[in-house]
């Protein structure tokens, strides 16, 4: 599934905060202590012509997103209106977005926090951003989330989801899933979709609301049928899945499919899957490669993963382990628990590369204290016998303990066996992990 989003503040932007996706926005609240068009003079007005946010009140249908800004226009015609009313924090805010979306922070940071000073709410919203993701500032989650309060408070919608997620992960505020449901939501009846995955997720998950599918494929198709990729992926996978659906393998490679399109990775991934597996569509293993390529590339561990597979296996490519090891190496580096397993087998195993118990130990443990069963038991083994550690009964009986209680058929053996004859040797850990 598609994780839980935040932090951009219109439909599509060119940037991606967070190493996440864009979104789309629908309508806002007010913008508290700025000048209104209305008392604007024409420079102010000629600059929010092409710059406001939809989000913005009297905006929700002329505001312009930041995928479809013109950038150097809305900053050539806001510096015009800056210049000509420096009163106007409205201003200010819209040259400061813009010159945010151009990565230009350094100099988008004074003008925001000028605005948000004065109560400007997108400015506080961008400066939640800015803070929380270190970027052109020094990092400071305590701030970013203290911004995205102030804003989220007064009603601004993309600053309400993005303090639901500060609360989701206990990002600068103490975490409380009850909390981030109520903003997901109060952001999502607003129309961010973006926040209607977020809520749904908190439904599929029980975070915060009682578990409820039927509540999750809701938001999930209210995202998805305004566009939005990562709604578009999270209820492919419901129909993939029939996680309180049935199961719909052709409805699901269609979400996939359009997710894809929009640039969105895990979309990517789930339809190479599908290319790969002949699943909803026709198996193809060169679109498969090419999307997971695509995806790897860009930095999915997932998609980096089930590359290395490939590559591993030769399947839809010539085998090249050595790619292989590169490829799981930087998916294990970025948190992806099952190439974190499969590293640590290579090593261990020693049969495709040389064998080094200190790198296998260490990618076992990683995935083993994520609470992966499969590496529950590995590291078990390896406690057992003794690879690359101290031989230790007690600890392998831990870990294989750990495993079993996940119902890991190999760990139960292992115990079983264990109380049986424990001077006897585990027959090792299973391979890959897909």
């Amino acid at each position: 599934m598609t994780r839980k989003l935040r932090r951009v503040e219109a439909p599509g932007a060119h940037r991606v905060l967070g190493g996440f996706w864009a979104t789309l926005g629908l309508s806002a609240m007010m913008l508290a202590g700025a000048a209104t068009s209305a008392l604007a003079g024409a420079a102010v007005d000629a600059c929010a012509a092409v710059a406001a946010s939809p989000f913005e009140e009297g905006y929700e249908d002329s505001g312009v997103s930041i995928v479809d800004m013109d950038i150097e226009k809305v900053i050539r015609l806001c510096r015009l209106a800056v210049r000509q009313e420096p009163q106007s924090l409205q201003a200010k805010a819209w040259l400061g977005r813009a010159l945010w979306n151009d990565l230009q922070t350094r100099r988008a940071f004074p003008l925001l926090d000028d605005a948000a000073k004065g109560g400007n709410v997108l400015a506080m919203d961008l400066l939640g951003n800015m803070y929380t993701d270190g970027d052109g500032v020094p990092k400071d989650l305590e701030l970013g989330a203290d911004y995205y309060r102030r804003a989220a408070e007064r009603g601004y919608a993309p600053a309400q989801n993005s303090y639901g997620l500060a609360l989701d992960f206990g990002q600068g505020v103490a975490q409380d899933y009850v909390e981030a449901a109520r903003w997901y939501r109060r952001a999502a009846l607003q129309g961010v979709p973006r926040a209607m995955s977020n809520i749904g997720l908190m439904y599929q998950d029980g975070l915060g609301v009682d578990q409820d599918p039927i509540a999750a494929y809701g938001w999930f198709t209210r995202a998805a049928e305004i566009g939005d990729a990562s709604g578009q992926v999270n209820l492919g996978k419901m129909y993939q899945d029939g996680n309180g659906i049935p199961v719909n393998v052709d409805r699901a490679a269609q979400l996939y499919k359009q997710a894809a399109e929009q640039g969105n990775l895990y979309g990517m991934n789930n339809l190479g899957y599908f290319y790969e597996k002949g699943i909803g569509v026709e198996q193809n293993m060169d679109k498969a490669i090419a999307l997971y390529t695509e995806a790897a590339d860009k930095g999915l561990a997932l998609a980096q993963h089930n590359l290395a597979i490939l590559y591993e296996d030769g399947v839809g490519v010539a085998p090249d382990i050595d790619k292989a090891v590169e490829l799981y190496t930087r998916a294990a580096e970025g948190g992806e628990v099952r190439a974190q397993i499969n590293l640590g087998l290579l090593y261990i195993e020693g049969t495709k590369i040389p064998k080094d118990y200190a790198q296998g130990l260490r990618w076992t443990r990683m995935a083993a204290e994520a609470g992966h069963p499969m590496a529950q038991n590995n590291l078990g083994y390896l406690y057992e016998n003794g690879f690359g550690v101290t031989a230790d009964l007690t600890t392998a009986r831990h870990w294989y303990e750990l495993a079993a209680a996940q119902g890991n058929e190999l760990a139960i053996d292992s115990l079983r066996r264990l109380d049986n004859a424990p001077a006897s040797g585990n027959t090792g850990p299973k391979i890959k992990v897909k």
